[in-house]
């Protein structure tokens, strides 16, 4: 499900906070650009004792709970924020692409 209807664009983020916060908001935003957050990108889970855990050795599998091809979650500051697809960046990096951006409720 996409977040734009045909013939209309989503508000960039700048847009949205210029008419929240008025006349100085562009630049009131400003203040936040530098604020780190952490972005993680989370393929599947798995659940398992403790006693599994410890006999793990290298080239051990551990199923996750996705399937193949199955969206990615992306957190921020671990809140569900997107899913997306992994991508390859080059021959030694990954990367994800948003395919989902995901509402939240925010009444509390």
């Amino acid at each position: 499900m996409s977040d734009t209807h045909e013939g209309f664009a989503p508000a960039s983020a700048t847009e949205l906070a210029g008419k929240r916060l008025g006349p100085a908001g562009p630049r009131a935003m400003e203040a936040a650009y530098d604020i780190p957050v952490q972005v993680s990108a989370v393929l599947g889970r798995a659940t398992m004792q403790v006693s599994q855990l410890l006999k793990l050795g290298r080239g051990a599998v551990v199923e996750l709970d996705r399937k193949l091809g199955e969206a990615v979650d992306i957190y921020v500051n671990n809140r569900l924020v997107a899913r997306g697809e992994v991508v390859m960046i080059d021959d030694t990096r990954l990367g994800i692409s948003m395919t989902e951006i995901v509402k939240s409720d925010r009444a509390g």
